[in-house]
């Protein structure tokens, strides 16, 4: 796991906040691994395919950009509200709401191979009831859903680069 020190790294102020690190290196520029995060069709090339992510609006990831993530579940589809929170070049914070209040920070590291692409799930789940469900049932599957997740957006980002050069 990777971590970072920075003034930008807001964290949560709730004791109960869980923290999810991953991070992946990719042989592409950071502005292309950057474009596979803020563009829409590109987004649902690496997303998991359980996730609907859909625009509040027009679709935008500059701050303020808003999005629901709908989790296709047959007759609940739960939903999280995001907000784009903090927006600098290789860097996107987004803010949800749902049965999960958190953050989700995306940053392009550039380095002498490509770039380092960080991904921080910051969260909490306020209903006690849910908390244990997902600790119990949907944690782990989370931690390696979110792995898979950096496997794919690693292939279509090395993608995009390649047919760019």
């Amino acid at each position: 796991m990777y971590r970072i020190s920075s003034p930008i790294a807001e964290t949560l102020p709730m004791s109960s906040a869980q923290v999810f690190e991953q991070s992946i290196q990719i042989k592409a520029s950071a502005t292309i691994v950057e474009r596979c995060i803020t563009d829409q069709v590109l987004m649902h090339r690496w997303l998991n395919p359980v996730l609907r992510c859909e625009p509040i609006g027009k679709w935008s990831t500059d701050l303020g950009g808003r999005s629901r993530f709908i989790i296709q579940i047959p007759l609940l589809q739960p939903t999280l509200k995001s907000e784009v929170i903090e927006r600098q070049p290789g860097l996107i914070i987004w803010k949800f709401e749902g049965f999960f209040k958190g953050r989700d920070r995306w940053e392009c590291q550039p380095n002498d191979t490509g770039t380092r692409l960080l991904n921080r799930f910051e969260f909490e789940i306020p209903n006690p009831l849910v908390s244990w469900g997902f600790n119990t049932f949907a944690a782990s599957w989370t931690q390696n859903d979110m792995k898979a997740q950096l496997r794919r957006l690693k292939r279509v980002a090395e993608e995009v680069y390649q047919t760019m050069e």
